[in-house]
């Protein structure tokens, strides 16, 4: 399946609209939450159904950064687009599971730089000629 939709779609693409939209879910998800709390007095958590967006954008995400790891022509952009994916990764379960009390600008900071990656990749190192590794 992956394999035909590479061929209709740019992964690059496809990383930077997930990691915008992750980004537009997490900075709207207080603010909606506020006006919900203040509009009833009880179950100010979050839906399951929200929280599952979390976890689509992260699907989503590793699909884009395999394939546009696999298709670029630089060997420390590789390294950079799965080292931030699994910060994300670790990010977002960490929030959802609370190991640890982070800061949700790491988020932020985060999906903007996996979506600054992927502009990067998309503009300065694609594989066009087979010079990379498959």
């Amino acid at each position: 399946m992956f394999l035909s939709l590479k061929k209709n779609f740019e992964y690059d693409n496809i990383g930077m609209l997930s990691s915008s939209l992750c980004f537009v879910h997490c900075m709207i998800t207080p603010f909606i939450f506020i006006a919900q709390a203040c509009s009833r007095s009880c179950c100010s958590g979050s839906p399951l159904w929200w929280k599952a967006f979390d976890f689509i954008f992260l699907l989503i995400s590793f699909v884009a950064v395999y394939y546009s790891a696999k298709n670029t022509s630089k060997n420390w952009l590789r390294f950079s687009f799965y080292l931030l994916f699994l910060i994300l990764t670790f990010l977002v379960v960490n929030h959802h599971i609370g190991f640890y009390i982070i800061s949700m600008k790491l988020n932020y900071i985060s999906a903007f730089l996996l979506f600054a990656l992927h502009l990067y990749n998309k503009k300065f190192c694609r594989c066009s000629t087979g010079c990379c590794k498959s």
